[in-house]
């Protein structure tokens, strides 16, 4: 029984190569090819296709930049919960997609449905989108301010 020094030729370890290369490009989605076969032992080409199997099997969804919302004038950050006023019809999505300061939406369980995640550029603003979102999708709000985030957009990997 030989040993290796290659992380792809050791027993099990593909997934583990797998991860790896998913964490490094969760990390930063411009990583170069070399790099990534750098960092996890294997030839570029094999990295590339390593990657594109990755992508064709759903795992890697996608490339983004990360924006600086402060930088781009939105420096208030809430969390919006949300309630339909009418239980019989639950669309709150759908009639929220159009307002672009909604980050994200979340269903959830407990006594709101949705958490959804602004960002807006003044306490005034989010006042006036409050008045969009309840308007729109006739819920009643629950607002939570951001103070600051330590961290956040962590891969999970």
């Amino acid at each position: 029984m030989g040993s290796s020094n290659s992380p792809a030729e050791a027993g099990g370890v593909a997934v583990d190569v797998d991860h790896a290369l998913m964490a490094a490009l969760a990390r930063d989605g411009r990583a170069s090819y070399t790099d990534l076969a750098e960092r996890v032992g294997l030839s570029v080409s094999a990295v590339h296709q390593r990657v594109r199997r990755l992508e064709q099997r759903g795992l890697i969804t996608g490339y983004r930049a990360t924006l600086d919302a402060k930088q781009l004038g939105l420096p208030l950050t809430a969390f919006v919960s949300i309630t339909p006023s009418d239980a019989q019809t639950d669309d709150a999505p759908a009639l929220l997609a159009h307002l672009d300061a909604i980050e994200e939406c979340h269903a959830v369980a407990g006594v709101e449905s949705y958490i959804l995640k602004v960002r807006v550029a003044s306490p005034d603003a989010l006042e006036v989108l409050l008045k969009e979102i309840r308007s729109a999708a006739n819920v009643t709000t629950r607002t939570t301010v951001v103070l600051s985030t330590p961290y956040e957009a962590r891969p999970p990997l």
